[in-house]
């Protein structure tokens, strides 16, 4: 059996009037993140950590921000196909531990969809998905409600 970890971040700007979709569900708030695709950070910081842990370099590499046919694209999409690259490689994720990093909504109240919602996707159970949520305490471009960034540690195994 072997074993192996990896890491993800991801970051995206805050405007106002934008959708802001985030660990796959739609939240309502005044204001989005902004990206290529639906700039879910908190799926591209999985999609990193998977990729990373498998040693299949990175997000960017595998769906490009200047793709045209990945413009506004659903993240869960990415999350599935990232899931196909592992299971190409013959690994399976055992469990992901998370933070979403955001100043305003507060999310402890919408963390269980966002599981219910990954562990769909990801053909696991919510149980083996941990996401956490922090503010900055109002200091920097996530205090200041500028930008929402997400970490997300993964652990693989191939038997």
């Amino acid at each position: 059996m072997k074993v192996r970890v990896g890491f993800g971040y991801d970051v995206h700007k805050l405007e106002s009037n934008t959708p802001f979709h985030l660990g796959g569900i739609f939240i309502e708030h005044s204001k989005g993140a902004v990206g290529h695709s639906d700039a879910d950070v908190l799926i591209h910081a999985i999609c990193d950590a998977m990729l990373g842990a498998a040693n299949l370099r990175d997000i960017g590499y595998h769906f490009s921000d200047t793709n045209p046919n990945l413009k506004g694209i659903d993240s869960k999409i990415l999350l599935a196909e990232t899931l196909k690259l592992l299971d190409s490689k013959g690994f399976r994720v055992v469990n992901i531990d998370s933070v979403v990093c955001l100043q305003r909504p507060k999310l402890m109240d919408i963390i269980p969809n966002m599981q219910l919602t990954l562990a769909s996707v990801l053909k696991m159970d919510m149980e083996d998905i941990s996401i956490k949520a922090t503010t900055t305490e109002k200091l920097g471009f996530v205090g200041n409600e500028e930008g929402v960034t997400a970490y997300a540690v993964v652990l693989i195994q191939k038997d």
